[in-house]
């Protein structure tokens, strides 16, 4: 509702605070892989910042600029790291890495400390080092560290600074209060109305009337070729295939069928199940007087229910299953006791045991001949599968010595498939809409890693099949064919032509609305015919429920003073929009309006992390921080070398 209000005082702050808490660890097991950094010997020295008595390397912040890369390019597959890069986000990460280590020694000099009970608790909760039931798995810990080549004490170090962090900073913003009246100034913004109109100044009205010769057209192209820049497509054959390719696999022997049944002889042995209702009592003489009361006829939930108790199905109990969960006797008692018939009391652990046998599910069990069948399949899908492998094997060694795709294809008699072009993201190139093949699309970023075409590689797919596959072609991202797109550049071509004439009206338009002349007149100034106005009326709430799309002409409206015209560069870039201001009418809101504490508290949080931001400054001020210019260069200059 007030998120106006965060557009109004929002700042980076948020950003950079966040980072405080996100170490190499944390990225690191984001999922980004931490292994591959080629940093640590770099010119201009090993580190990029001194801080205090501590320093932060080359290597260090390499790294979190490369994880913090792959975290945003999971999101933005054709990110690239010159691009990442020109966004600030190797400042913003060394920013991070400065503070955080400056509040250690900021804190430890103020008597602040950070236990190793505490990191065990945090190190706890991490979901990566839990196991399959949702605990702290120590070998799912070792494990990870080693797959990302992390040591127990880079884990705790990382932790370690987080928390003191936290430490410091979460006291210094919580609690800011911003006081009742500014909260209501700021409330009633929302309620605040704009009246006024638009005007649309297009370069094409001042566009020569012809339009240009083939001559002048390829020279537009060609200057501004980067404007029709078409990405990179890649055309992937590939051929899918199971063990249905195995021509002939050996079959199961009677040695290995009568084997595989001594193996499973519990499996195919005789058994029994049993469906319970069951009531768990404190004592033998409840426990019989409630037994006597189901055998003589009364439902089990309904005496169960009458005695303030309650009673529980377990369904498909063996007699091992049974005494795992209770006793020895409840069992006994149980598999003694007929269907439908209510077991003598028997003690576990936790009570008197009242059961009632609903239902016995009897298992013959198979003999070998019974079975026979079934484990002459099972082997022989495994064989089937075992030959598989082997024939996988053997193309991927066809491939290593450079073996082509057609003819590993053509020895299984498959048929190759091509598809389409395919951009990085997976989408159809040419195509909005249209999905490719499952089996493509699962290829694509692998694709798009290979260096060249024709370069060929087999993999699991799924559903236990495998799939062989190369690129086909490789389209280089380059400005689309001039043949295809002639009527868009001539288009262009014509607003550049009429763009400064339309500048200049632009400023006659903005000349006349300044001596107060109406913006109907104003447009005729102009000497050609220009678009009418378009009145426009709206309150700031129904300005916020365009976000986060606000058009760039209603964010100027409501960002003027009353009486003002501006103009903007329409988003296109096809001409000018006049934005003239008449009318701000300011939004009335009481004092006990629901919105009032609502906006207090957006503002107060601002205010925190104002606070925590300038603590942060003292903080780096007070310990003392050096950054070094040519290591920080030296990073940036191989981080952009390997991330194009």
């Amino acid at each position: 509702m007030l998120s106006f209000l965060r557009s109004m005082i929002h700042s980076r702050i948020g950003a950079l605070v966040a980072l405080v808490f996100l170490g190499l660890i944390a990225l690191a097991f984001a999922g980004a892989d931490v292994t591959g950094s080629r940093f640590g010997g770099v010119a201009g020295g090993d580190r990029v910042a001194t801080i205090g008595k501590a320093r932060i390397g080359t290597a260090e912040l390499g790294k979190a600029v490369t994880n913090a890369f792959e975290g945003e390019r999971q999101q933005n597959p054709q990110l690239t790291m010159k691009d990442f890069l020109g966004a600030g986000a190797l400042d913003e990460v060394l920013t991070g890495l400065i503070d955080r280590t400056a509040m250690v020694q900021w804190g430890e000099q103020h008597g602040l400390a950070v236990s190793d009970r505490l990191v065990d608790s945090e190190i706890v909760k991490i979901p990566a080092f839990q196991g399959p039931d949702g605990k702290f798995s120590e070998s799912a810990y070792k494990q990870l560290l080693a797959q990302k080549s992390l040591s127990d004490k880079m884990v705790r170090t990382d932790i370690s600074q987080g928390l003191m962090a936290r430490q410091i900073l979460v006291p210094a913003s919580f609690g800011a209060q911003f006081p009742q009246g500014v909260a209501l100034r700021y409330a009633s913004l929302l309620k605040e109305k704009r009246e006024g109109a638009f005007a649309f100044v297009p370069a094409a009205a001042f566009a020569p009337k012809q339009g240009p010769d083939d001559a002048a057209l390829a020279a537009f192209y060609k200057a501004h070729g980067q404007r029709y820049m078409v990405p990179e497509r890649r055309t992937i054959r590939y051929a899918v295939f199971d063990d249905t390719a195995v021509k002939t696999a050996p079959a199961p022997t009677e040695a290995e069928i009568q084997q595989r049944y001594k193996l499973n002889a519990a499996a195919y042995a005789p058994s029994e199940t049993r469906d319970l209702a069951q009531v768990i009592v404190a004592d033998e003489a409840t426990a019989k007087a409630l037994a006597a009361e189901i055998a003589g006829g009364k439902a089990i939930d309904a005496a169960a229910k009458a005695k303030g108790l309650s009673s529980a199905k377990l369904p498909g109990l063996t007699r091992d299953a049974l005494t795992s969960q209770t006793s020895r006797a409840v069992a006994d008692a149980v598999f003694a006791t007929a269907q439908g018939k209510v077991t003598a009391p028997a003690k576990s652990p936790i009570g008197w045991h009242v059961i009632r046998v609903e239902a016995v599910h009897a298992n013959p069990g198979k003999s070998l001949d019974q079975a026979r069948g079934e484990i002459a399949a099972a082997i022989s899908a495994e064989k089937r599968r075992a030959a598989l492998t082997d024939i996988s094997a053997k193309i991927e060694e066809q491939f290593s010595n450079g073996g082509g795709l057609a003819d590993a294809a053509k020895s299984l008699g498959l048929t190759l498939v091509t598809s389409d072009p395919l951009q990085a993201d997976g989408a159809v190139f040419g195509k909005p809409g249209v999905k490719p093949a499952p089996e493509a699309a699962a290829l694509v970023q692998a694709a798009f890693a290979m260096e060249r075409e024709g370069q060929a590689q087999i993999a699991e797919a799924s559903g236990g099949k495998v799939v062989m596959f190369d690129v086909a072609r490789i389209e280089a991202a380059a400005p689309a064919p001039l043949a295809q797109i002639r009527e868009r550049v001539a288009r262009d071509w014509a607003i550049d032509a009429g763009g400064i004439k339309a500048r200049t009206a632009r400023d006659g338009i903005l000349a006349a609305l300044k001596k107060g002349t109406p913006l109907a007149d104003a447009l005729k100034t102009a000497g050609v015919a220009l678009p009418p106005p378009s009145p426009v009326a709206m309150s700031r709430e129904q300005l916020n429920a365009m976000q986060p799309r606000i058009p760039e002409a209603l964010a100027l409206m409501f960002a003027m003073a009353q009486g003002t015209s501006k103009s903007i560069l329409a988003p296109d870039q096809s001409g000018w929009v006049i934005v003239s201001l008449a009318k701000v009418i300011p939004g009335e809101v009481k004092a006990d309006d629901p919105i009032v504490p609502a906006a207090a508290r957006e503002l107060g949080a601002s205010l925190g992390r104002e606070y925590a931001e300038a603590l942060r400054t003292a903080i780096r001020n007070e310990v003392g921080v050096k950054r070094n210019a040519d290591g920080i260069r030296a990073v940036r200059t191989q981080l952009v070398g390997g991330g194009q």
